[in-house]
């Protein structure tokens, strides 16, 4: 069961040569998830030959320039591509307005249907394998930050304790696998605890950017196998973050150790630094969360089980 991470950008602000505005998407098993469309979302994804045209929903943190201005075209492309589905966009208030407008001044040639949410803290997908939970951040504009969960998958299955239970193979078996308890023909009914061990945790990938500090992120974010975090400043320019409602690398490790999460990316880079003075901010972070690594555009992670 796949679960894969692909960083298409990683720059605030404005897009450098080799540095795309922040935005990432998350594969799993055929399911596509866009999360922010900045300029160059286009490449990374021509570049990394992921076959996006049956992209399942996008994201979008905020209605600023860098998180959004690659959308149109995204929009329009995937008309050329006899897309049939329905895609959904979820995201702050105006972003409905934004691709409206969009739609209309440009003439875009549509056909397939465009749903766009509005969201509001909390669950907004509830899948029966997973969960995408959105949570307020603190900007200049409402803002977001994205969770996708995992839910808990039924424990490993003991056929010895099934065969002493007197349950014949077959599709029993299959059932109680699933989390459905079974009645056999001697009436007794069994529940999978009988022959399953305990729950085993899914996988967790979490997205936060253009945000002043808050340690209330982190239950957001909590055991998260990785987490791609804004770290726009170094602790030298934490004043000027402030002022912009933003964060700085070391403000993200905080967020980062409180949440337990297994590693963190920072992303979402000021143009102020170059690809070598990037890691300033890395150091930063490290000294409060060491398992900090600075996100490259076109990185690609691949999430496992954990058994």
């Amino acid at each position: 069961m796949n679960f894969e991470v692909f960083v298409l950008g990683t720059s605030g602000m404005m897009p450098l040569p080799g540095r795309f505005l922040t935005s990432a998407m998350v594969r799993r098993e055929g399911d596509l998830f866009l999360f922010d469309c900045g300029e160059g979302t286009q490449i990374s994804l021509k570049m990394l030959t992921i076959k996006w045209k049956r992209i399942s929903a996008i994201f979008i943190s905020h209605m600023h320039a860098d998180h959004v201005t690659g959308l149109p075209g995204m929009l329009m492309l995937s008309a050329q591509v006899d897309r049939e589905e329905p895609l959904t966009i979820y995201g702050p208030p105006r972003l409905k307005e934004y691709i409206n407008q969009n739609r209309k001044i440009l003439d875009m040639y549509i056909n397939y249907e465009i749903i766009v949410k509005t969201v509001e803290s909390g669950v907004i997908v509830d899948h029966p394998e997973y969960t995408i939970e959105a949570f307020k951040l603190d900007h200049t504009k409402p803002c977001f930050g994205y969770t996708l969960r995992e839910k808990p998958r039924p424990g490993l299955f003991y056929p010895d304790k099934a065969l002493a239970l007197g349950i014949p193979r077959g599709p029993l078996w299959s059932q109680l696998q699933q989390g459905n308890t079974i009645e056999l023909d001697d009436k007794r009914s069994i529940a999978p605890h009988e022959v399953l061990g305990p729950p085993r945790a899914g996988r967790t990938f979490a997205y936060v950017t253009d945000t002043l500090y808050s340690p209330s992120i982190a239950k957001h974010v909590a055991h998260a196998d990785l987490l791609l975090c804004e770290g726009m400043f170094e602790d030298a320019l934490e004043e000027s973050a402030r002022e912009k409602k933003h964060m700085t690398a070391r403000q993200a490790a905080y967020i980062a150790r409180d949440a337990q999460v297994k590693s963190m990316g920072l992303i979402h880079y000021s143009p102020r630094y170059t690809d070598r003075e990037l890691k300033i901010l890395r150091q930063e972070a490290r000294e409060v969360f060491p398992p900090t690594f600075l996100a490259r555009d076109r990185m690609v992670f691949d999430l496992p089980l954990k058994d």
